[in-house]
């Protein structure tokens, strides 16, 4: 049976309008980990709920041979259905989760390739410079 913990209340990279290269980097960083941590996570939901519905048909074959009320098998069977059902969709959600993670990491990359040059220059100087942008008009 899968153990489920509460959740902090707060994103894990907030969205506060802090735009700055090192602030977007640890967001993007922030927001991948988390996504890698809800991968994991729902990977393992997917394997609990297989291991329930499978668990869940043995015992449905068990009160059939015990010869218990039909009705118990037909239910204890559409458990199991469900239960296969739901793991199929968590499937579908670790996909794209896992597919959500690997765009966050290459925005970070390319981010970084884009503009951690101009962040370097721009922090080694005592002079303020234009912000990224500015000669595009």
């Amino acid at each position: 049976m899968s153990d489920l913990a509460p959740r902090p209340k707060a994103a894990p990279a907030p969205a506060d309008g802090d735009n700055r290269y090192k602030a977007l980097q640890a967001k993007l960083l922030k927001f991948g980990q988390a996504m890698d941590d809800a991968t994991l996570e729902l990977e393992g939901l997917r394997r609990d709920m297989r291991t329930n519905a499978s668990t869940s048909e043995d015992t449905a074959h068990a009160i059939e041979n015990a010869d218990l009320d039909p009705r118990f098998i037909e239910l204890t069977n559409l458990v199991s259905t469900a239960l296969g059902g739901a793991a199929v969709q968590v499937r579908g959600l670790h996909i794209t989760a896992q597919e959500t993670t690997d765009l966050t990491h290459k925005a970070r990359r390319t981010h970084s390739t884009l503009y951690g040059h101009l962040d370097e220059i721009r922090s080694g100087r005592r002079e303020r410079t234009p912000k990224p942008g500015f000669f595009n008009c």
